[in-house]
């Protein structure tokens, strides 16, 4: 079992959101960063955990756990043109060049690790979230880094 953090702006799809979806499960789609995509399509497997972040917005930070339950498989946001995740590349080659992954809902933490928090805590200075120029959406987490977050907020 791998750990990965997933990052999602909560106006677009929020841990709320994901707790509120059929049986909490939901669908990981718009992912249009090839490094990212990679993780997604060659790494990711069913078990694997997630850390759910909230991205810019006004307290980022991880809301919780998710599970994998389904691995890779075409983003069809890729061809659709009234998305606004819509790749013309894709459509032109009529098939999608990106992926989805579906996660469900496993544990919402009673307080957020805040970016601030997880900034402040020496046992995860080496966590790549805090690395200079990190902005995969889509990221691995060490083993140990993921049992201290578990332990701490979980």
């Amino acid at each position: 079992m791998k750990f990965w953090l997933m990052k999602s702006e909560p106006d677009v799809f929020s841990w709320d959101d994901l707790e509120g979806s059929l049986n909490q499960i939901g669908f990981w789609d718009g992912v249009r960063n090839y490094q990212a995509r990679n993780f997604m399509r060659d790494e990711f497997k069913c078990g694997d955990l997630v850390f759910f972040y909230h991205s810019s917005c006004n307290s980022p930070g991880i809301a919780g756990v998710a599970e994998v339950v389904k691995e890779a498989y075409p983003d069809k946001s890729a061809l659709d043109p009234k998305s606004e995740f819509y790749d013309e590349k894709s459509a032109k080659a009529g098939a999608s060049r990106w992926v989805a992954v579906d996660v469900k809902a496993k544990q919402k933490f009673a307080t957020p690790a805040t970016l601030s928090e997880i900034r402040n805590t020496p046992a995860l200075k080496a966590m790549l979230l805090l690395q200079p120029g990190q902005r995969l959406s889509v990221q691995p987490v060490d083993i140990k880094h993921a049992h201290y977050i578990l332990k701490r907020w979980g």
